[in-house]
């Protein structure tokens, strides 16, 4: 079975060689738009690139506003703090995610409380959240809702779109309005997803999306905070480049900011990049479905995009019998020199999240012990 199947990848991705999990494609204007770059000498968080990189994604995803940051981790921070959350206040997220996203509540001094995902879509499941507010939330007459058994004001909910496979987010948008909690889009691996018609990041209070240099469309490093609210991008930009007051010549700060601003020459790169994001997922889907015909000829489990949804297939996964199975699936491939990788390691596992609350985590338990991504990178056929 492992042998058919690293022949089967080698012949997807025409090479003996050593096949990486997801690699970044350049093949596009990018060394054209650098050496402009670098021309022009505005290299730093000043510059055209800058400008467009956020409008190519504005066009892109539907979103009125996108501001660059420069990382998914710095987006995520600043959509949490625009959104509401404060210190000593709850975000409701998911376990089954990769540990910025817990990081980024934590940078907000607030708790993370980790509700189970669905098995279908591996995101934040509805079902689990409306369970716990259920059981823990009430509205108060401040307006806010709040933990009675913590005493905590919950501010957030932050579903993960897992791997690029959209969560169900009508179901999740209409408790989050319910609760009076905002919705924030953890979209960082979600661009070129869509959940019934619409992109991934576009429904929330706020959402942010990476460009790291395993993501579907890279810059380096990068981010992007999307936002439909006018007053909330203005603040968003303005935070993120230290909280200078625009002046000719004087540095005016009026309030604690951060130097999130992406620079000039990442930018470039995600100009260039967004140029060919509709190849990269044509070629990422063709990939994705040759997987689910091996798959099925085979008797192995890939996940298939739910219903409602286009998934951008930025890590193809297939599921396992049980947690031994995995790791001989592991074992066996990256030793023949195809990589391939576990989900991470769920994030009530981790030492500093030992205290947070949770629900019963069956689902993302069951994944957790089964789940494995498989080489991904775009490919020219």
């Amino acid at each position: 079975m492992y042998n058919d199947f690293v022949h089967f990848v080698r012949e997807l991705y025409q090479t003996n060689d050593f096949i990486p999990l997801h690699a970044p494609q350049f093949r596009g204007n990018e060394k054209q738009y650098l050496l402009h770059t670098i021309d022009s000498t505005f290299v730093s968080s000043v510059g055209a690139y800058v400008d467009q990189f956020e409008e190519r994604v504005t066009e892109y995803t539907g979103a009125k506003y996108a501001i660059a940051t420069v990382n998914g981790t710095s987006a995520l921070h600043i959509a949490l703090k625009l959104a509401g959350v404060e210190p000593e206040t709850e975000v409701i997220t998911q376990s089954l995610t990769f540990v910025a996203t817990c990081n980024a509540i934590r940078y907000c001094q607030a708790d993370p409380v980790f509700v189970d995902v669905d098995l279908e879509t591996m995101g934040l499941s509805p079902d689990s959240l409306v369970a716990f507010l259920d059981e823990h939330a009430e509205l108060r007459d401040d307006g806010y809702c709040w933990n009675k058994i913590s005493n905590k004001k919950i501010t957030a909910c932050l579903p993960m779109h897992t791997f690029g496979f959209p969560s169900r987010l009508d179901e999740i948008t209409k408790i989050c309005q319910q609760y009076r909690i905002a919705l924030v889009e953890d979209a960082a691996e979600s661009l070129g997803s869509y959940y019934k018609g619409k992109h991934t990041g576009i429904l929330g209070k706020t959402a942010a999306i990476s460009f790291n240099g395993n993501k579907i469309i890279t810059t380096g490093g990068g981010g992007m905070v999307l936002t439909n609210d006018t007053e909330i991008a203005k603040r968003t930009k303005h935070v993120t480049t230290t909280a200078k007051v625009p002046h000719k010549w004087a540095f005016e700060h009026d309030e604690v900011g951060y130097n999130y601003r992406l620079p000039n020459l990442n930018a470039a790169l995600g100009v260039a990049q967004m140029e060919s994001l509709p190849d990269f997922l044509s070629e990422k889907r063709t990939i994705a479905m040759a997987y689910q015909q091996w798959g099925s000829e085979n008797g192995v489990q890939f996940v298939q995009e739910p219903i409602n949804t286009q998934s951008n297939y930025w890590l193809n996964t297939l599921i396992t019998e049980d947690k031994c199975k995995r790791d001989e699936w592991l074992q066996q491939t990256n030793d023949l020199g195809v990589m391939t990788r576990p989900a991470w390691r769920p994030m009530h596992q981790l030492g500093m999240n030992k205290d947070a609350l949770c629900t019963d985590l069956i689902n993302t338990n069951h994944l957790y012990e089964r789940l494995i991504n498989v080489p991904s990178s775009a490919c020219q056929q």
